[in-house]
């Protein structure tokens, strides 16, 4: 009797700690599953960004290359203001759920291989991403300098509200620096490696939306989330 006494405590803990893993697995899995649902959000509306990008630096890049860009000037200036901004096109992701589960030891508690297999590889892509973000931030650091011989950042400073938020065109048309065709052709130089990286990035972009996607359908499947 107490063999069977004790037999049966053992399988009621067991059950008991089973349990609470489980229901620790679901809250684990719940948790990510609104991260990666923000994530999709801010993914769509920085490739949208980055699509609006694209059409500023082609417009600069054309006008500043014309036969008299200095006619332009108001144009260029309002396409060149916002090129050197990072943090409306960068991708940050919501990773709470997931450094929690990798840091604690959580992933051991999702006992589905194939959406830990998932979630593995949407974190590889992820780290990826945030990685082309910093090669990003170093051609635009190179960018700023070339910048500094073609535009006055007084005429930046003049569009810009309380909030630094780029409101319109300056007012009038304002004068570019008296510049070189050498350092046009830097310029050009820097200008190009921005237009290259951003086309890349958004490709990426909508690569690593289309796998956030598939995991949210994962999860969606075997956790019959709504």
């Amino acid at each position: 009797m107490l063999f069977l006494a004790v037999t049966l405590g053992f399988l009621v803990e067991n059950l008991r700690e089973h349990f609470v893993e489980h229901q620790r697995e679901k809250q684990f899995i719940q948790s990510l599953f609104n991260d990666i649902k923000a994530d999709t959000a801010n993914l769509t509306r920085i490739i949208n960004a980055r699509t609006v990008k694209e059409h500023s630096l082609d417009s600069l890049s054309y006008l500043m290359n014309s036969v008299s860009p200095g006619d332009f000037a108001k144009r260029i200036y309002f396409y060149a203001a916002p090129i050197a901004r990072t943090l409306p096109y960068r991708f940050l992701p919501n990773d709470g759920t997931m450094q929690q589960l990798k840091n604690s030891g959580g992933l051991r508690l999702i006992r589905k291989h194939s959406v830990v297999d998932s979630i593995a590889k949407y974190d590889v892509n992820v780290r990826n991403m945030v990685g082309q973000g910093a090669v990003e931030e170093n051609l635009i650091e190179s960018y700023r300098t070339a910048a500094t011989k073609i535009f006055d950042a007084l005429v930046f400073e003049e569009m810009l509200d309380e909030n630094a938020t780029i409101v319109s065109p300056p007012k009038e048309n304002p004068s570019l620096q008296s510049y070189s065709k050498r350092e046009l052709y830097e310029w050009n130089y820097r200008l190009y490696g921005l237009r290259s990286i951003n086309k890349a990035n958004r490709r990426d972009l909508r690569t690593l939306l289309q796998e956030a996607i598939n995991l949210l359908n994962t999860l969606k499947k075997e956790y019959h989330f709504e």
